[in-house]
């Protein structure tokens, strides 16, 4: 499913000039759950960025479903991320006074899907997040945290993307809470097959996913299956 090679990404500020990536290879298959860790400074943010098609690289090939998202326009990449990638970040990026069935249907209203299809598939997705029914009509803001990141796990699920890529997503939760949400990965993964990728700087959290890549300033320096797996307590 992803293929990256030797991926550089170099940001220029006046004269200075600043590598984050310093040639990334690696390659995620269809149904992986795999971890990406690393310290502040590391690059793992430059390299989400280019996963989700947010940033292309400076040199180097990234591959989505074998084609070259490095030479993609910017509408071609805007319809990537839209249909390809589903998004989770630490910040949930809910709308507060909508409704959590609305804001998990908001992506399908640009699409111009009937409303009654935008119902169920949200529905659907809230479902297979772990939210029940009971909260469909609550205003987000009425919800606790694990709750409301529960509602944006299942807005990244709404379009059926084949990637789903999150970015910290237990930084705001407490360890309880982050445990509950990382076992709703590990189900979607599991019970579903999604593709998961999960970036954080915790190693506890990165124990929760199959396989473990680690990066240390632009490079890659740890890549291997996790034996250790931990479940989380749901």
């Amino acid at each position: 499913m992803i293929e990256c090679k030797n991926i550089i990404k170099t940001y220029q500020s006046g004269q200075v000039e600043t590598k984050a990536l310093k040639g990334v290879s690696f390659k995620i298959e269809e149904g992986e759950f795999v971890a990406i860790i690393g310290p502040s400074g590391s690059g793992k943010s430059t390299l989400m960025h280019i996963l989700g098609a947010l940033d292309t690289p400076t040199s180097g090939e990234y591959l989505l479903d074998n084609k070259n998202v490095s030479e993609l326009d910017d509408d071609e990449l805007a319809e990537i991320r839209k249909n390809k990638i589903g998004f989770v970040f630490q910040a949930f990026n809910l709308l507060p006074r909508a409704t959590v069935l609305r804001n998990v249907m908001l992506p399908l209203i640009y699409d111009e899907i009937p409303k009654e299809k935008r119902e169920e598939q949200a529905k659907k997705a809230l479902l297979n997040a772990g939210l029940g029914e009971e909260h469909f009509f609550h205003l987000s803001n009425q919800l606790s945290g694990g709750q409301m990141q529960r509602v944006a796990i299942a807005r990244a699920l709404v379009n059926n993307p084949s990637l789903i890529l999150a970015d910290e997503p237990t930084g705001n939760l407490d360890t309880r809470t982050g445990e509950i949400v990382l076992g709703t990965f590990q189900e979607l993964n599991q019970n579903k097959h999604h593709t998961i990728v999960l970036i954080t700087h915790e190693r506890e959290v990165a124990e929760h996913a199959d396989r473990i890549i680690m990066v240390r300033d632009g490079l890659i320096v740890e890549d291997k299956k996790n034996l250790n797996k931990r479940i989380a307590n749901k």
